[in-house]
């Protein structure tokens, strides 16, 4: 199961709206057929590793990190007839799949074949791995990761806006690599008109080219055609979200460009991160990561969306009351209402460190 883990991490950021799957068929003790899910529309792992293992599968176990599927409504044939008809004795899911179209389904019928099933093994390592999968099908909303480069004096810019770069090299490395793990980035229309961002994870380079999707807050669509990430390809890799304040006019040139746009419930005229988390749930975004200024991180913090946090902490002070703030926003009145970090860890990165929590 270890070994199915492994292969499982290996389409992080690239399955959704599926879950990361491993797969292992082992026969006479030793392994004859192992995969993973690489993409949605693809075959899944269970069926690449049983037809790796063709007739050595007779007999033997298959070790999967989640449940087989059972249902119909998706793009790929069930797992479970390509389980039964493998000739495996025996199948041990880390873990039952909360889908509801799944839910104990695969393996009630696994068992009901007459194949030994054990559920259960190494489960905490496979719900860690499919977090945002299980919220996703928990809430209806993305599992979402908050992401900020500060000093030590929690700051992300100047008081001209100057933020590049805070962190060094290694850092900054290991924040695109938690890009490449993510469904979607968010970002508010102040990064987009100070930054002009890409927002591509440019370092752990994802073997299948996928990128991950492009979230704007911009209640008023001030967004230029010109940004970077509404060029030619990249538009179709974008989604604006605004509000019905935003002009006519602006809401149809965007979209006779090319450019999804939704119109959203407002939250203190700007737009709603629980209306927008709503929506990219249901374009099936298992994993969000916010990386905007300090008054998106507020809103998300307020809005209670936030489920771990991610801080690169360089060792610099920038001092002042003008310098940009990591939380924008009012402040709250009391200690009180300050919000608790848990399961903190800390990792040291060059001469940076990483500071990871949960909220």
């Amino acid at each position: 199961m270890t070994r199915a883990l492994a292969l499982a991490a290996r389409g992080q950021g690239r399955t959704s709206p599926n879950p990361t799957v491993g797969a292992v068929v082992v026969s006479g003790g030793r392994i004859v057929g192992q995969a993973f899910h690489r993409q949605a529309g693809s075959p899944h792992a269970e069926a690449l590793a049983l037809q790796q293992a063709g007739s050595r599968a007779r007999g033997g176990t298959l070790y999967v990190t989640l449940e087989p599927c059972s249902h119909t409504n998706k793009r790929t044939p069930p797992c479970v007839p390509v389980v039964l008809a493998s000739g495996v004795k025996r199948v041990v899911a880390a873990m039952q799949d909360p889908n509801p179209h799944v839910k104990g389904d695969g393996l009630r019928r696994l068992r009901q074949a007459g194949l030994n099933v054990i559920v259960g093994c190494l489960e905490s390592q496979a719900v860690q791995l499919n977090e945002g999968y299980l919220h996703r099908m928990k809430t209806g909303r993305p599992f979402v990761t908050l992401k900020a480069a500060i000093t030590l004096d929690g700051k992300i810019a100047t008081a001209s806006g100057e933020s590049k770069w805070i962190t060094g090299a290694q850092a900054r490395r290991h924040a695109h690599r938690l890009r490449s793990r993510m469904d979607a980035i968010l970002v508010g229309i102040g990064t987009v008109l100070h930054d002009n961002p890409r927002l591509t994870a440019r370092s752990g380079a994802r073997a299948l080219g996928r990128q991950p999707l492009r979230v704007v807050l911009d209640s008023t669509l001030r967004i230029p055609l010109t940004a970077r990430m509404l060029v030619r390809r990249a538009k179709q890799g974008t989604v604006v979200m605004t509000t019905s304040r935003a002009p006519k006019n602006r809401l149809t040139r965007l979209r006779r460009a090319g450019v999804a746009v939704h119109v959203l419930p407002a939250c203190k005229r700007q737009v709603s991160l629980r209306a927008c988390l709503t929506v990219l749930g249901k374009m099936g975004v298992n994993d969000l990561l916010i990386e905007g200024g300090g008054e998106v991180i507020a809103s998300a913090l307020h809005a209670g969306v936030v489920n771990r946090l991610h801080l690169y902490v360089a060792p610099k002070l920038l001092g002042g009351r003008d310098a940009r703030n990591v939380i924008g926003g009012v402040s709250p009145r009391r200690l009180t209402q300050a919000l608790a970090v848990r399961d903190l860890h800390v990792k040291k990165l060059g001469s940076d460190f990483l500071l990871e929590g949960t909220l």
